[in-house]
């Protein structure tokens, strides 16, 4: 029998690209340190996606977009 932690709410991520970037960077850290199939190389590969889509709304924003 497998127990599951229950997920909090994931932090409000900035709206400013660079300290994004920033975040980002930090996330994907954590993930390539991580043991591979582990839960926390698992939470860190999230954030990072998490991230990635902030990041392209916000690109998508700009004038002109970065897309």
């Amino acid at each position: 029998m497998t127990t599951t932690k229950p997920h909090a709410e994931p932090a409000r991520l900035p709206d400013n690209r660079e300290a994004l970037l920033v975040l980002h960077r930090a996330a994907r850290h954590r993930r390539d340190a991580a043991p591979l199939e582990s839960e926390e190389r698992a939470s860190a590969a999230e954030e990072v996606g998490r991230i990635e889509v902030h990041i392209a709304r916000i690109e998508r924003a700009m004038d002109p977009p970065l897309v």
